[in-house]
């Protein structure tokens, strides 16, 4: 029986070592090399990160433990998590989640635990979407201007290039805009 850990940060900025203090710090002996450190979205699937997918697929063995410190390293999405959780759990590797009441998510409390906080997690984020929805409507609705400010001057440059009698295509190459910026801005 080996011990691995997987540690995620989303960003460059970020790094994992707390992760790694705090999974030993719970008692978890973790070798060097068996810590498993990546730097990638939660929202990309956990079968679709390069390091995550190589220590399952290659690293890993039937009897092994991975060790989380939280339930979001493994990821966002309650579907891909338990998808991951399952294929683990079918390769007989013990997953344990250290913020978790009931730690060992191959258990049967476990597996009730993670069913029951993913839902919840999976609903803030459907509920977050749906503010930012009706947000976008109401503002929609007081007649806001949404989207990206535009550019100060474009259509003033864009106009005075076409007085000079430039195509559009000439336009775009020589100011450096796209296409669809300079055709945006040509009838303004």
């Amino acid at each position: 029986m080996r011990t691995f850990a997987y540690c995620r940060v989303s960003t460059t900025e970020q790094n994992t070592e707390n992760q790694i203090i705090a999974i030993r710090e719970k008692g978890y002996q973790v070798s060097d090399n068996r810590v498993v450190s990546e730097t990638v979205s939660g929202s990309i699937e956990a079968l679709k990160r390069n390091k995550f997918k190589t220590l399952i697929d290659h690293q890993m063995e039937a009897g092994d433990i991975l060790v989380v410190l939280k339930l979001d390293r493994l990821g966002r999405d309650n579907i891909d998590v338990q998808k991951t959780i399952n294929l683990l759990t079918n390769k007989k590797i013990r997953v344990v989640c250290l913020d978790l009441p009931v730690a060992d998510l191959s258990s049967a409390e476990g597996k009730l635990m993670l069913q029951m906080f993913a839902a919840f997690a999976e609903f803030e984020r459907n509920r977050i979407r749906e503010r930012t929805k009706e947000g976008i409507e109401r503002a929609k609705m007081q007649g806001k201007k949404l989207g990206r400010p535009e550019a100060i001057g474009t259509t003033m440059i864009v106009k005075e290039k076409k007085a000079e009698g430039l195509s559009q295509k000439e336009v775009a190459e020589e100011l450096g805009l796209g296409i669809a910026t300079v055709k945006r801005h040509w009838n303004k």
